[in-house]
Formats: C-alpha cells, structure tokens, sequence
C-alpha cells in the first residue's frame, strides 16, 4: 500500500510517499526560514502564500523521488490540524483536488498523532508506552495505548518548550529560528552561571509552565553588568537550556512511574535538540526505562509522520468526508 502525506501545518511544506506505513520511499521538506527570519518568527499570511507557490511542485518531487506517479498512490494522508489555518487549507485542498482526480481515498490526521507515531519510521515500539511531544507550539505528555488510543497526561499551560527557545533568541538577538541558535551557543557557555527557576506547578502534576522562566531569561539580560555578574549571552543560553531540559525529563519519567510503564518516546521538533535527547537518555538508563528518539529529519515538521500516522488510521477508520475541514482536531485525538 502506497501513501502519499501532505504536510502544510505551519512553515514547512512537505510531501513524502511511504509504503506499507513504515518504508518511506521519499520525504520532501520545503522550509520557509529564509521567509520568517527578518520577522523574529512566523508570519501567518506569508507561511501561506508560500505553501501556495510550493505545494505542486514539493509533491511532484515526493513522487519522483519514490519512483512513483499519481496513479501508484492507494491512499493521501494530510494534516488536518492544528496549526494554522491558512496554511492548512493549502495542504488540504491539494489533497482534496488529488483524491478527487484519482478516485483515491483520503484521511485527514493531526498534526500530534504523526509527531508520536514517527519513531515507527525508524523502529518499533511495544505498546502502551509514554509520549513526549516537544514542539514550537506543544509540550504534551502521553500514554500511548496503541495506534488510535491515547490518553493526555500533561501540558503546557502557556508557551512550548519551541516557542520559549524562540522567543529567548529574538531576546538575545540571534534571530530566527531560534532552537538550533541556543543550542549552539549553549555549547559555549556556563549553565551553572545563573541559576534560572524551574517551575514545577502543584504536586504531582505533569503539566508544563514556561513563561515564568522567559521572563526570569528577561530580567537576567536587563541586570547583567550591573549587579556584577558580568552574564554572557551563551551563559544566558545554556542556563535556559538546563532549566528546560531538567523539567522536560522530570516530568517524563513521573509519568513513566505514575503510568509504570519503562518505555518513552521523545518526540517533536525540539527533540531534535542534542542536550535534551542526551540527557533524556542517560536518565532513563538510569532509571530502567527504554527511550526512544527518531532521527532529527523525522523530529521536525515533515509529512513522513503524516503518511505513517494516515495509514494506520485508515486501517482502523473510514476515510475522511469530501468535506474535510482545517480544524484543531483534539476533539478526535485522544480520550
């Protein structure tokens, strides 16, 4: 069975063709960096007119790449949700035009289910296992049952994990995106220079909070140089760094106790980051835990996952209505 997944959820336009849903023929990513970076981060109505100029020719070389053509494909797979609107439309009405020119069937999948079921590109995974998915615009924590049966534990009740580590580069000046700039800064600098707080909520709670810390990332470039600390931007980053990653893993593995399940899987555009993935890892080692990471080209934004997470689905599921909608899909995510 041949899938072809469509990605347009945010700034990436994305196309992949994947067989039997999990040996992935082609993967086909079109970012839009170069567009959002003078801006400090995405602007809506650009992400979408890219999409527009990009979307035919990203899956006609999806296809090329596999070897296939249109009429090779038995099911489209695109991401119905969440993200934004204008730039999912994009996405779905190509889907839509080529599902209805075909005669093909065609599923509509959130954007969060391809982020948990990724790993399954790389390797299997034994059911129910923890999820984390750490992205630009989520932090959420998972059970994860089987395919079509999760369960939220946790998350974020403000900014993500990804759009923290943006918002601390355009603070610092550095630009856009701003993941993989701290990341590399932080090599270089001193996180145990300033001790930034780790907001762990109420007890027992596996909820996520990192507004506070962006603030507190705020104040410490206003008062450095004058309380004589003399901070460094990289101390500043890897200071912020630390502070994430600690709570990122903590609250992981509270939730591998609560559920007494020794199987993670960290997933999401941030899981790309090298310190998080590390330190992840090695605490779970320590812990007995099995964590499981997909390679950083299936962490960020692709339409691989959406391929994978499509075929399953349809498996179990009937194929989306003609009417397929750009719309937050919680509401047929989880339970």
């Amino acid at each position: 069975m041949l899938t072809l997944g469509i990605e347009t959820s945010c700034d990436e336009t994305a196309a992949a063709v994947l067989e039997d849903g999990v040996c992935l023929r082609s993967n086909v990513i079109a970012s839009q960096h170069d567009i959002h970076s003078k801006y400090g981060g995405i602007v809506p109505e650009l992400a979408g007119r890219s999409h527009v100029d990009k979307i035919h020719f990203i899956i006609q070389e999806a296809l090329k790449q596999a070897g296939k053509n249109l009429n090779d494909i038995d099911l489209f797979a695109v991401t119905q949700g969440p993200g934004l609107v204008g730039s999912l439309l994009v996405g779905l009405n190509a889907a839509k035009g080529l599902a209805f020119a075909t005669g093909k069937p065609l599923i509509g999948v959130n954007h969060l289910e391809g982020h948990l079921l990724a790993i399954f590109l790389q390797e299997p995974v034994e059911f129910p296992f923890i999820g984390l998915i750490v992205s630009g615009g989520h932090t959420d924590l998972y059970r994860v049952n089987g395919f079509g049966d999760y369960r939220v534990l946790g998350r974020s009740r403000d900014d993500a994990a990804g759009e923290s580590f943006d918002k601390v580069a355009k603070m610092l000046g550095w630009g856009y995106p701003g993941g993989p700039i701290v990341e590399k800064r932080a090599r270089e600098g001193n996180p145990n220079a300033h001790h930034f707080p780790r907001a762990w909520l109420e007890k027992g709670s596996l909820d996520f909070s990192f507004s506070g810390l962006k603030t507190a990332v705020r104040t410490a470039i206003a008062r450095r140089g004058k309380n004589g600390k003399g901070l460094s931007d990289s101390d500043i980053a890897a200071g912020f760094q630390s502070a994430v990653v600690e709570v990122l893993v903590a609250k992981a593995l509270s939730a591998c106790e609560q559920e007494q399940l020794d199987r993670i899987v960290l997933t999401g555009g941030v899981a790309a980051n090298g310190a998080l993935r590390q330190a992840l890892q090695e605490a779970a080692e320590q812990r007995g835990v099995q964590c499981f990471v997909p390679k950083p080209i299936l962490c960020t934004d692709n339409a691989a996952m959406i391929a994978c997470a499509g075929t399953f689905r349809y498996r179990n599921a009937p194929p989306s209505a003609s009417e397929l909608l750009a719309l937050d899909a919680h509401a047929n995510f989880c339970v």
